[in-house]
């Protein structure tokens, strides 16, 4: 076979090599490798140039593995022999002593000064520059015409083949950006809750950009959801919701972003906004029916302790069944602020009782002392309601007919919560009578599910004691 029936075999080979794969890296390793073998060259190192920074990065090599090096060569164009071929458009070869030219480049982790020659050609798509390609030898060679025009006919097929697998890779980028995106929507759709949204969203940036880390931080510092570590780069985008920014996504990773990645975080960003106005929406309309159904549920025990009250068979001054009346609807109010102040379904008790202790102090403008010992216990909003009027009912009854000192007792004791206000008075004979016993009475038991108990001389303690 003579040589131009050779190369012309090569040059096919070469084609049908590169045209079997669109992944751009398995490309550029072929291409290295058939260029090397086409030639009978001992080397070949091909070199992709980057247009953001202006560079030819080393990206495939025969002969050298590009793998264990620690770090990639770059040349600007005009750069060494390569950047030379790149800049001038056209083939550069030197065929003995190459390292001694004057525009060589040498690279610490990469061996090039113990080849030859070298000849270097550029890598162009429609004269726009694509890359650049050399091929090496360990002997002075002069390399042929014919032998060039080969390596330049395998560039340009290069060239068809990095613009081909850059378009694959586009578009598969783009399968997991709309990938992204359509988790990311469904989450905002789906979940009634915004700290589902947020997590999703969170874990859907990480993945979608190799981040090393990603959190939202709303309009108030605070971040809602963090994940990961934070990076070498970083980017910070608006959340914008009708012109008005409510926070941003922030995105960690070890390596700079890419104008198209930052692309896709901006439209996550846009989804992120979706999902903190959806989740508030959500949050604002079930708040409004929680309130509603606690009002109602309110007003329905204002309800019933007046219609007990008037249908107590005792003789009641009005004035005083009036008072107890409004201690016992500012005994609910009292629960209602604390739940809407915390924003939580749980009330601390010891809060609670404090603030009903100096109500009623007030109210009744009792000068007796209050001392109190009060552990920290949380209870539900609908049981916090009954034992603040059990307390009302308890502490009120202290301070009118009780000594001149009063103390108030809150602990756990052995899986149950115990209230219990003791008074140095006289104390009474008999059983305690009357509405307000009889509301205490059933609170403590419908509502509590537990007992009371009352110990009398010196003075009155009264005990109720419930499951926690």
């Amino acid at each position: 076979m003579d040589v131009s029936s050779r190369h012309l075999s090569l040059l096919t080979e070469t084609i049908a090599a590169v045209n079997s794969t669109l992944d751009l890296q398995e490309v550029l390793e072929l291409v290295a490798r058939k260029v090397a073998s086409a030639l009978e060259a001992d080397a070949c190192f091909v070199y992709l140039y980057d247009g953001r920074a202006d560079e030819l990065v080393l990206r495939a090599t025969h002969g050298t593995r590009v793998e264990e090096m620690t770090r990639r060569p770059r040349l600007r164009p005009g750069e060494g022999i390569t950047g030379a071929a790149a800049v001038e458009r056209r083939p550069v070869m030197l065929p003995a002593q190459a390292h001694l030219d004057p525009r060589f480049r040498r690279f610490s982790n990469l061996p090039e000064d113990e080849y030859e020659s070298i000849l270097a050609v550029p890598i162009l798509m429609r004269d726009t520059l694509e890359g650049a390609l050399n091929v090496r030898t360990r002997v002075p060679r002069a390399f042929g015409e014919g032998e060039i025009e080969l390596l330049l006919a395998i560039a340009a097929q290069v060239a068809q083949s990095i613009e081909h697998a850059r378009l694959y890779e586009a578009a598969q980028r783009r399968v997991v950006e709309l990938e992204a995106l359509a988790k990311i929507s469904e989450a905002v759709s789906e979940s009634l809750y915004l700290e589902e949204s947020l997590e999703a969203i969170v874990e859907t940036t990480t993945a979608a950009v190799g981040a090393t880390g990603a959190a939202v931080v709303l309009e108030d510092g605070k971040i809602a959801w963090p994940e990961g570590r934070p990076g070498a780069y970083a980017v910070r985008l608006p959340l914008r919701w009708k012109r008005r920014q409510i926070g941003e996504l922030v995105c960690d990773r070890d390596s700079p972003f890419t104008e198209q990645e930052i692309g896709l975080l901006e439209a996550i960003a846009h989804h992120a906004a979706v999902a903190l106005e959806h989740g508030r929406a959500v949050m604002r309309g079930v708040l409004a029916q929680e309130i509603h159904h606690r009002v109602k549920n309110n007003l329905q025990t204002v309800a019933s302790l007046l219609r007990l009250q008037a249908r107590s068979p005792d003789e009641v001054e009005p004035r005083k069944a009036l008072d107890d009346s409004v201690n016992r609807i500012l005994a609910i109010a009292t629960v209602h602020e604390i739940l809407t102040e915390r924003h939580d379904d749980d009330v601390q008790l010891a809060e609670l009782l404090e603030r009903l202790r100096a109500m009623l102090v007030q109210g009744l403008g009792s000068a007796k002392r209050v001392a109190a010992e009060l552990e920290e216990v949380s209870l539900a909003g609908s049981r916090a309601t009954a034992l603040a009027l059990v307390f009302s009912e308890l502490l009120g009854n202290a301070l009118e007919h009780g000594g001149e000192t009063v103390r108030v007792e809150l602990a756990r004791r052995d899986g149950e919560i115990v209230l219990a206000i003791a008074d140095d008075g006289e104390g009474t004979s008999g059983e305690s009578t009357g509405t307000g016993l009889s509301i205490v009475q059933a609170l403590v038991r419908d509502e509590l599910r537990g007992t009371l108990s009352f110990e009398q001389g010196p003075g009155t303690r009264a005990e109720v004691v419930f499951p926690a």
